[in-house]
């Protein structure tokens, strides 16, 4: 059978499958004791877990009952599998964490429930940054509920560790490097990383931002030019990767970005380029922002956001739609939009939750998405399932793999990027 004939016949099943989830929906159910929720997720390291934990216990003060079900693994790919294997069962979750093109994927299928009298009811439109209200809306429906805005593009690092080589946090790629060439003569890991392909799309596109600029990263990672990923600018993007791949240790293949973070928090690596759910590691550790550890946006003038979302999918069972509209209403409230984002390192999603509380590195965060959104430089992370589809991304970070875990040129990985992207359409 060819492969287009066999997507056909998996599409055509999915839509099966979506369609007698959708009949069972319709048929008489009988009375049900109070709001429930199966709620699919991969948030499973320290931090994420309590932040995680603390929509379960607001949602059981509430009156639900919550089924947890994580699937382990930071860039969710383990848990879309997960997901569609249950769609294609007939049997999805009450709620699913789903963001960006993928909300917009499944609410194609027919799959996703609409949340219009939850966002009505509760204000959702005058509470939600436009830009991040289009994600969670398919055709002028709300479908997605936004749980806070995590900026991608971020550098931590040990104080201690710099101040041992007399190094200073970076502001252009040229002092990253001149700060790791010293690190690496002092004896010390300049940059902790993992090697799963996801880690180093994060770091590839924080490159691109700063070596690029805005325009370019919505020129490449946005707009998939061509002439863009196939540039003079991509190959001295690729150059810098190069780098990078120098600066990290041997022992790098396989790890998962917690255990990259540990190194940075035990001493072991001086810098790790990764989203602020890594300061919800550092709070887990009891560590202290601007004393036990530093943040500074990677070098570039723009913001990489990913906004981590439930979608709530068609089921049947009138405890589990009432489940699924507490749910919504619960993750954009003002209480766990301040008690979940104080757990995971993030920001609210919703304007005007008091930012008391926040440390340093969430002001930061939360003065810049303001600042950007009004000159362009806010923009989606196409590593963190924001910016495009799945074909696309995965063909782009195939190739950053390789070219990461290989000795590829610049120039070549720059001709394959544009050519995998081209084949991926």
């Amino acid at each position: 059978m060819s492969k287009d004939k066999l997507k056909v016949r998996k599409d055509s099943t999915l839509k099966q499958c979506v369609l007698a989830t959708f009949v069972a929906a319709a048929l008489p159910l009988s009375a049900s004791a109070g709001p429930t929720a199966e709620v699919l997720h991969w948030w499973t390291s320290g931090g994420e877990s309590k932040a995680v934990k603390s929509l379960m216990q607001e949602f059981s003060d509430n009156g639900g009952t919550w089924t947890d079900m994580p699937v382990a693994g930071g860039g969710g790919d383990a848990a879309m599998t997960t997901l569609r294997a249950r769609v294609l069962a007939g049997d999805p979750p009450t709620a699913v964490q789903l963001k960006g093109p993928s909300i917009q994927e499944w609410a194609e299928e027919g799959a996703l429930a609409y949340l219009d009298d939850v966002g009505r009811d509760e204000g959702w439109d005058a509470l939600l940054p436009p830009q991040i209200a289009k994600h969670m809306k398919f055709e002028g429906h709300y479908v997605g509920s936004p749980v806070n805005v995590h900026r991608v593009d971020w550098i931590w690092a040990n104080p201690q560790v710099l101040a041992k080589a007399g190094v200073s946090m970076p502001s252009s790629w040229d002092e990253f490097n001149a700060a790791a060439e010293k690190l690496m003569a002092a004896g010390i890991t300049p940059l902790a990383h993992g090697g799963q392909s996801w880690q180093d799309a994060t770091v590839f596109e924080t490159v691109v931002l700063g070596v690029g600029g805005n325009d370019f990263y919505q020129q490449a990672l946005v707009d998939l030019d061509p002439a863009a990923l196939n540039s003079a600018t991509m190959v001295k993007v690729f150059d810098q990767m190069r780098k990078l791949r120098g600066y990290v240790d041997p022992n790098f293949p396989g790890r998962d970005w917690n255990l990259a973070t540990a190194m940075v928090m035990n001493g072991e690596a001086a810098f790790q380029i990764m989203g602020d759910w890594a300061k919800g590691e550092f709070a887990a550790a009891g560590k202290v922002a601007g004393k036990d550890y530093l943040c500074a946006p990677t070098p570039g003038h723009g913001y990489l956001y990913n906004v981590d979302s439930f979608a709530m999918f068609k089921v049947k069972g009138d405890d589990k739609v009432a489940g699924q509209k507490l749910l919504a209403k619960l993750i954009v409230g003002e209480n766990f939009q301040k008690t979940f984002n104080l757990f995971k390192g993030s920001i609210p999603a919703r304007i005007g939750v008091p930012m008391n509380e926040f440390d340093y590195c969430a002001h930061r965060s939360a003065y810049d998405m303001q600042a950007t959104m009004t000159v362009g430089g806010l923009l989606p992370s196409y590593a963190h399932g924001m910016a495009l589809r799945g074909a696309q991304a995965g063909a782009i970070t195939d190739v950053v793999t390789n070219h990461f875990n290989s000795d590829m040129s610049s120039a070549d990985a720059a001709k394959a990027l544009a050519k995998a992207v081209a084949q991926s359409m």
